[in-house]
């Protein structure tokens, strides 16, 4: 089992340039709800980051142009939590739920609970 995690950003230095300063100018309407969960304006949450560390389940971190390049014949709406089993995947969290979860230890509680 693999947890994939595809953020609702793209890659690269200008658009993290781009998505901080967007979250420093208008936070509300940043589209990333996964992005807010687990990252501050600059770094990385330190629960998150504890989590990631303990935790024994292979995840891995995609930007949506990542993901659609690793695989492009899956269509998804982003952010989302996917677990693939085998050669399948499916979605664990999907952008409604993730925009419902208030902070990154709620993240963490349901991720725990689902798995």
């Amino acid at each position: 089992m693999i947890l994939f995690f595809i953020y609702n950003s793209n890659s690269g230095p200008l658009n993290a340039l781009i998505d901080v300063g967007h979250k420093l100018i208008n936070p509300k309407t940043y589209p990333c709800s996964l992005c807010k969960l687990t990252y501050d304006t600059f770094s990385e949450k330190a629960a998150w980051k504890s989590f990631k560390k303990r935790n024994k389940i292979d995840m891995r971190f995609y930007h949506k142009d990542e993901f659609e390049i690793a695989y492009p014949n899956e269509n998804f709406t982003y952010p989302l939590v996917l677990m693939k089993n085998g050669t399948e995947f499916f979605t664990l969290l999907s952008k409604k739920d993730l925009d419902k979860i208030k902070d990154e230890n709620e993240l963490i509680k349901k991720l725990t609970s689902l798995l």
